[in-house]
């Protein structure tokens, strides 16, 4: 049964319950910056499958973030009634071509290397369902284009910020040295960390979850 936005607005208030479906701690810092009270239960999705299946049907970047983000919300929602649930996605893509984090270092300086001097979008997706059904989602898709930089300076930057290059697609954190890669951004700052953060505040806000 499809749940309707009075249904979704009366369920939020009795329970003001909020989850993230997400083992982002970028994510969660940022929801936590803001100030919200959450719980985080990861869902497992075979992403590599639901990549592979949609890329054959021709489908974008963005669509293939809203699927996932949407996967994830779904699941953990039907596991916990009139609790919010927030899912969210991001795929990073330059040419046409998908990106998956990096699996070591080795693979992160090969990331960078394809990266540099080039334009590429961080298609993101954050949906958020409830009982089963999602009620809510909002997509973008910032571009970020990264200056070209030396092979001194990236064996300089993989030393400095070591593993944690492997916990972005992009093998790079933008709060951080990450900074140093590009020459323009554009787009929501949030967004790029891996959550609309503010859109999805309004929507939290709207639906008297957080004070308004």
């Amino acid at each position: 049964m499809t749940m309707t936005s009075e249904d979704a607005t009366r369920s939020f208030r009795e329970s003001k319950l909020v989850v993230l479906a997400s083992a982002s701690s970028s994510r969660a810092n940022l929801l936590r910056s803001a100030g919200i009270t959450f719980d985080t239960i990861p869902a497992k999705v075979d992403e590599d499958a639901v990549k592979e299946s949609l890329g054959a049907e021709g489908a974008s970047a963005v669509q293939c973030a809203e699927t996932l983000a949407e996967l994830k919300a779904v699941k953990i929602s039907q596991r916990h009634p009139n609790t919010l649930v927030v899912g969210a996605d991001q795929l990073l893509e330059c040419e046409g071509k998908w990106f998956d984090k990096p699996v070591d270092m080795a693979g992160a300086k090969t990331h960078l290397e394809t990266l540099r001097g080039q334009t590429h979008i961080l298609a993101t997706s954050v949906v958020v369902a409830m009982n089963g059904a999602r009620i809510w989602h909002h997509n973008a898709s910032p571009s970020l284009t990264m200056r070209t930089f030396t092979d001194t300076f990236l064996r300089d930057y993989l030393v400095d910020v070591g593993p944690a290059a492997l916990s972005s697609v992009g093998a790079y954190q933008l709060e951080g040295r990450g900074i140093q890669l590009f020459d323009r951004i554009d787009g929501d700052f949030f967004t790029i960390l891996g959550l609309p953060l503010l859109e999805l505040l309004t929507f939290l806000r709207g639906h008297n979850v957080v004070s308004t």
